[in-house]
């Protein structure tokens, strides 16, 4: 495997993250931030598009604009569309930046308030801007008659066509004022006819399936009401003139909200025919209660256009989080290839066997070793333990050191499995503390699980679990940390807190969690953290402002990850999107599939093993190791390339996706078969972001001994994008790996 390590090396040199984006020259070309003073208009101006806001004559902030480049001068002669005023109709003014509930407005606010004498109606208008050094833009809005301040924040990162957008609200005054709806964005679309709405939605075990929805006059809205992302919904949109869009063409329209907890995004078509999509914490039992001199801030909610189809939104995302959102510096940092305990021991652990775990899992060439659930109070099974965050005496008598010492002395790294925000009845802590749970003192406490959820919007609480983890971390030599989420909220009562306050409680527990989350990481800055939730019920862009990867679904089945892995690279990086592999027949499906199917899926994002090695046989030994080497020295393509998808596992039996260097100088292509039928060869695939001039080596990368399904040759990438590749693939589950290194 010489040769693959040498472009392991030079993958490393030549990958950069947007380089097919924008050039740097083209981006510092003009400023990110234009004033238009006499025109009261903002160009936010982006790589590829631009964003325009104005003032109305009655000082009301508008949108102009959204979408490709235009030149200033049509704002300064007056060409973009301004927004007319005052003509009687409700519909009017529809395109406020951030539209309030008050006066005319009649469409989903932004901003929903009542003021200390009762007063319901909101009014805003401009009072002062600032430039933030020289990509943010702030517009300071005031209610002309009480007070407060509403700071409308624009972070433009202009590389990647992306828009940050948040508000911040503050009560100047001596009285109270309360918050019951504020969300982070209203974007406001060009006006086309038709829509269409794209989104992920599913459950557990089926997270991030890709759904379009044609929009019809009125309100589309997905949503989170259980106090975390959830499985049923992710926080991310996609709109694109319905027809007119595919996969590597056409204008996209994009959002993403960075919060964890219950969100909203509604989408509503005017009785006009215009689009606003609107999205933040969802006013489900939600209210604030902002005291004098108190701001509230909203989660950010990111936004963005492409011109190169829903493949073009995928590529800026993952270039943005890798560049912005994810931790430094992990962020730039390689993801290991994982060995997770749970499948073979699940609860029955103990120091012996897993240190024969790690043992089998170094010879595969595994670099991270987790020990999953069970390590810890009396946690025999799922009804105990949970909140106990010490090492069990039985399990490890002399505690956690001898399995760190062991698994560091094999050349990898340790990771454990938590689930902070949980707790069993049966537990000292609950014994201890019945009240810090989420409850009602007149009903039942839902279990599920066995557990309940502990409330981390009291400080009590909030302290104890950092003290418990910051221990764990500080006495032992823990690289990584798996954090859970098993259940979601019910009873979501906070009966000590004031009654005004008590609807604050579900985001006042997510910003504990982050909280957390951000004191563990200034204190344990070389530990790798991934987010779980029963799967991938909370993956969303503030939980990757704290942890460097996730669990994407429990379900481990490859023919069903195929389409979930496929929704979750819609939104976000391959690089944070882990996959084991697993025994045969799944847990889920019962599907018995080949090694190497398994393997192709789980390469293409973070690779991880998952199956108990105690019981595999030399053989799938021997192909695994083959399998961790390669994906070694192709893993900078995967997880900071340009991801392709060539062909959907929604739309056929033969599914495909490449990854592509982004100056074009090597690629590596993953294909499936689910089943052959009636004889028919596979059609080619037409592959991307190759050079066209230049010559690229290709070849099927297979285990010594097994027929490849295409022989090694040479051609052009123009040739490679046009004609395509051809691959020999039959029978039932059959896949495929194809290198493409460009030749000197």
């Amino acid at each position: 495997m010489k040769t693959t390590r040498t472009l392991t090396r030079a993958l490393a040199l030549f990958l950069t993250l947007g380089a097919s984006l924008a050039s740097a020259a083209a981006v510092a070309a003009e400023p990110a931030i234009r004033h238009l003073a006499k025109r009261n208009v903002w160009l936010i101006n982006l790589a590829g598009s631009q964003y325009a806001l104005g003032l109305t004559k009655e000082k009301e902030l508008v949108h102009l604009w959204w979408g490709a480049k235009l030149p200033a001068g049509d704002y300064e002669r007056g060409v973009v569309a301004r927004i007319p005023v005052r003509s009687g109709f409700p519909e009017a003014v529809e395109r406020y930046e951030l539209p309030p509930w008050g006066g005319a407005h009649q469409i989903e606010p932004a901003l929903k308030l009542r003021f200390a004498d009762g007063v319901r109606d909101l009014r805003l208008a401009y009072a002062a801007h600032e430039v933030v050094g020289e990509n943010e833009l702030v517009i300071n809005l005031a209610d002309p008659h009480y007070p407060l301040q509403v700071a409308v924040h624009y972070r433009a990162h202009p590389r990647f066509d992306v828009l940050e957008r948040w508000v911040v609200l503050k009560n100047t005054g001596s009285q109270p004022i309360d918050i019951e709806q504020a969300l982070s964005a209203a974007w406001h679309l060009p006006l086309h006819e038709r829509w269409t709405f794209r989104y992920l939605a599913g459950f557990w075990g089926a997270e991030t399936q890709v759904r379009d929805v044609e929009l019809q006059h009125g309100k589309f809205q997905i949503e989170s009401r259980r106090g975390a992302t959830s499985h049923q919904f992710n926080p991310w949109f996609a709109v694109r003139p319905t027809g007119e869009t595919a996969e590597e063409q056409g204008e996209v329209w994009f959002g993403s909200l960075a919060w964890s907890g219950c969100w909203k995004i509604a989408a509503e078509v005017t009785s006009n025919g215009r689009l606003q999509v609107l999205g933040g914490i969802h006013d489900f039992d939600f209210s604030w209660r902002l005291a004098a001199g108190e701001s509230f801030t909203t989660p950010a909610f990111v936004g963005g256009y492409a011109n190169e189809g829903m493949g073009g939104v995928s590529r800026r995302l993952t270039a943005y989080q890798l560049a912005a959102v994810l931790p430094q510096p992990q962020a730039g940092q390689l993801r290991p290839v994982i060995y997770n305990s749970w499948y073979a021991t699940e609860f029955s652990v103990n120091a012996a066997q897993q240190i024969a775990l790690a043992e089998k899992a170094k010879l595969l060439g595994v670099e991270l070793f987790v020990m999953d659930d069970g390590w810890f109070g009396q946690r025999k099974d799922a009804r105990a333990g949970l909140g106990d965050w010490t090492p069990n005496a039985e399990k490890f008598p002399q505690g956690l050191k001898p399995l760190t010492d062991a698994v560091h002395g094999l050349g990898m790294k340790f990771g454990l499995w938590v689930e902070p925000e949980m707790v069993n009845p049966d537990s000292d802590l609950y014994r201890a503390h019945p009240d810090w749970v989420f409850h009602f003192p007149t009903r039942p406490r839902t279990q599920k699980r066995h557990q309940m959820m502990l409330n981390f919007a009291r400080a009590e609480v909030r302290e104890h679990i950092f003290q418990v983890l910051d221990r764990l971390l500080t006495d032992s030599p823990i690289d990584f940390i798996k954090w859970d989420m098993n259940r979601h909220v019910t009873e979501a009562g906070w009966m000590e807190a004031p009654a005004e306050q008590q609807r604050e409680v579900l985001v006042r527990h997510v910003r504990a969690v982050y909280e957390i989350f951000d004191r563990l990481r200034a204190r344990h800055p070389q530990v790798l953290w991934e987010t779980c939730s029963g799967g991938g019920a909370r993956v969303d862009l503030g939980i990757f402002q704290r942890t460097d990867q996730a669990w994407a679904s429990d379900n481990t089945d490859p023919l069903d990850r195929l389409q979930i892995q496929e929704g979750y690279t819609q939104a976000y990086a391959p690089k944070t999107m882990v996959a084991w592999v697993t025994d045969n027949p799944d847990t889920i499906n019962k599907r018995d599939t080949p090694l190497t199917f398994r393997f192709h899926c789980a390469m293409m994002g973070a690779l991880g093993v998952g199956g108990n090695l105690l019981k595999w046989s030399e053989a799938e030994m021997s192909q695994t190791r083959f399998w961790v080497e390669t994906y070694k020295a192709i893993r900078p393509l995967v997880q900071e390339g340009q991801l392709y998808r060539l062909r959907s596992p929604r739309t056929s039996a033969f599914s495909a996706a490449e990854y592509a260097a982004a100056d074009g100088s090597a690629a590596v292509v993953f294909a499936f078969l689910q089943a052959s039928s009636m004889g028919k060869p596979t059609p080619p695939l037409a592959l991307r972001g190759l050079t066209p001039e230049a010559v690229y080596q290709v070849e099927a990368i297979v285990p010594p001994g097994v027929t490849a399904p295409l022989a090694p040759h040479q051609a052009s990438g123009a040739a490679l994008m046009a004609q395509g590749l051809t691959l020999k693939l039959r029978g039932d589950y059959a896949s495929a790996l194809v290198r493409l290194t460009r030749l000197p």
